[in-house]
């Protein structure tokens, strides 16, 4: 989730080579609204797999859009959270999350929400 190329024609395909496939911006969607541990980003995405999340969750921590927050106790815990430059996509996520409610609404789609 790195920038892959040095050279861009459009600052689109610089944001789209950065966020990448449909998982991680679902993924970063999720955790704009929340810091969520990993058992929780798994239920809101059944969809997903064990081996994709933890692959995209890495590639997203490694682009510096997610944080990974390990919190000491007697269990220790692993929380995910959107770092400073992840936050800075919240309105284009709040944009496709609102189109994407209206789209459904229009083509009759239910939205399931787990």
């Amino acid at each position: 989730m790195s920038v892959r190329r040095t050279r861009y024609h459009c600052p689109v395909e610089l944001a789209v080579d950065v966020i990448g496939g449909k998982w991680a911006v679902v993924i970063l969607a999720h955790l704009k609204e929340s810091e969520h541990r990993y058992g929780e980003l798994r239920r809101r995405l059944p969809g997903i797999s064990e081996k994709m999340l933890t692959t995209r969750l890495r590639e997203l921590e490694a682009a510096g859009l997610v944080e990974r927050i390990a919190a000491e106790g007697k269990v220790p815990a692993v929380t995910y959270r959107l770092a400073p430059e992840g936050r800075e996509l919240a309105p284009a996520l709040q944009i496709l999350y609102d189109w994407g409610e209206r789209r459904a609404k229009r083509e009759g789609v239910p939205i399931e929400p787990v």
